[in-house]
């Protein structure tokens, strides 16, 4: 399976990591590294952004998604303390202003490492590699555990695309080893972000410049064009389109696909053949909703309740993804598998 790579790989492994942009993605990895099993090896040798410390660490307390962190939370004279730990913490605009020597990752969740010469800065300072938490124009390679870690090779500047890139290649990856995909169509079922006004203004799209809270909003995705670029071979196959929702955390994928060829078996009975063991994508059985998923550390959990087949030739299956939770831990993964070269 295309996970085997990342599976041979997942020791623990010694690295130091510096998280660049301390919004929602660098606070949920720093959270995981502190709480969870994940952390163990990682050293968080320093963190830098714009925002002031007393807010970053005020925002670190208190998390409106996952709940205030599990112990003291304090903000130092250069540094965020956190229970015994103290993290230096800079706020450097250009990040090459930093002496990052010695450092194994640099985590760029500013959003802005668009350009070479922005994605290129903790390079320029000393660290060894750098993980784009987002689609870049500017990274070498994007990477997509559980769909394309094989090509990861030497590369330096790398992308983690985007969660619902992550939730759809390994998916299409599997089926279209084991089964063979025709064609097929996702629609991603998305919590608003950011990048959504809390009251009607300007955002470029029309519908995006709607209150994100109140309406559901039909958009773009960005996955359908990354999956091409994770997963060649099924660029023009599967074609993408977003709604985004009034819900704070958690996302969803329904994908309908067409087989090469019939199926043969019931589509929940092949699903857990071809993902068995799969650290990416999980299943339930429960008839969930939204909240449940939250903090699932998977890219996908597959909902074996909602899927549905017309015929032996076409299926509709649905999975739900934490686009938080999951995606950082796919960057601490990845961070790992990057080190460990």
């Amino acid at each position: 399976m295309a996970f085997r790579l990342w599976r041979t790989e997942r020791q623990v492994v010694v690295m130091r990591i510096v998280i660049n942009g301390f919004g929602r993605i660098g606070r949920t990895v720093l959270r995981q590294i502190l709480t969870l099993p994940d952390g163990q090896g990682v050293t968080i040798a320093a963190i830098n952004d714009i925002a002031p410390l007393e807010t970053c660490a005020y925002l670190f307390k208190y998390d409106s998604v996952f709940g205030p962190y599990p112990g003291p939370v304090d903000a130092g004279d250069a540094s965020l303390i956190i229970g015994d730990l103290e993290i230096p913490f800079s706020r450097e605009a250009d990040l090459s202003a930093l002496d990052l020597e010695g450092v194994d990752v640099v985590m760029e969740c500013t959003g802005k490492a668009d350009t070479g010469e922005i994605a290129r800065r903790g390079l320029d300072a000393g660290a060894a590699n750098i993980l784009i938490s987002g689609p870049s124009r500017a990274a070498e390679k994007t990477i997509v555990l559980g769909a394309n870690e094989e090509q990861l090779g030497k590369h330096r500047i790398v992308s983690n695309g985007s969660c619902t890139t992550n939730a759809l290649a390994p998916l299409l990856r599997g089926l279209d080893d084991a089964i063979g995909i025709g064609t097929g169509h996702m629609t991603t079922i998305h919590c608003y972000t950011g990048s959504q006004p809390m009251v009607d203004a300007p955002r470029g799209p029309l519908e995006r410049s709607r209150a994100g809270g109140v309406s559901m909003v039909p958009t773009t995705t960005s996955a359908t064009k990354l999956v091409g670029k994770v997963v060649p071979r099924m660029s023009g196959r599967i074609t993408g389109a977003a709604v985004r929702v009034p819900a704070i955390s958690v996302s969803a994928v329904d994908l309908t696909v067409t087989w090469e060829r019939p199926l043969g078996e019931p589509v929940n009975e092949m699903l857990q053949r071809v993902f068995a063991g799969s650290p990416v994508i999980g299943f339930t059985g429960d008839r969930v909703v939204s909240t449940d998923m939250r903090t699932r550390p998977e890219s996908l959990v597959i909902a074996l309740p909602e899927t549905l087949s017309a015929s032996d030739r076409q299926a509709r299956i649905f999975g739900w993804y934490d686009n938080e939770w999951g995606f950082s831990r796919r960057m601490i993964d990845m961070a790992r598998l990057m080190s460990a070269r």
